[in-house]
């Protein structure tokens, strides 16, 4: 399965998102608080997905995500999205998003994206 890098400020997100995706035999590699942290954890961990939040402080995920696919242009990020981020959505497929994840978190619908994005 997958080794993830899951970045995103809020920890309680990142324990939902991390059972979820253990459940399904996924590998959490590691854990970003923010944009900045999440590409040096990038860097040094070479994922094979990364889950990045967009609204984050220090660094959002969106210029987080630009930088990511200027170090790999093949890098897999799913965004993970609040209601009413359309605009932010339609920007991060501009810069490389592979797919989204919506908040509430919905399992089944993570490990469908996962696997496609896989």
């Amino acid at each position: 399965m997958a080794k993830i890098l899951m970045v995103d400020d809020s920890k309680t997100s990142r324990k939902i998102l991390r059972g979820i995706l253990e459940e399904n035999g996924h590998e959490i590699i590691g854990e970003a608080v923010n944009g900045k942290d999440g590409i040096d954890k990038f860097g040094e961990l070479h994922p094979d997905i990364t889950t990045m939040d967009i609204t984050m402080p220090e660094m959002d995920g969106l210029e987080a995500l630009k930088q990511i696919m200027d170090i790999d242009k093949n890098a897999k990020v799913v965004m993970v999205t609040a209601a009413g981020q359309k605009t932010k959505m339609v920007d991060a497929v501009k810069y490389g998003a592979a797919e989204f994840l919506a908040k509430p978190f919905d399992a089944a619908q993570i490990i469908e994206i996962i696997n496609k994005v896989l």
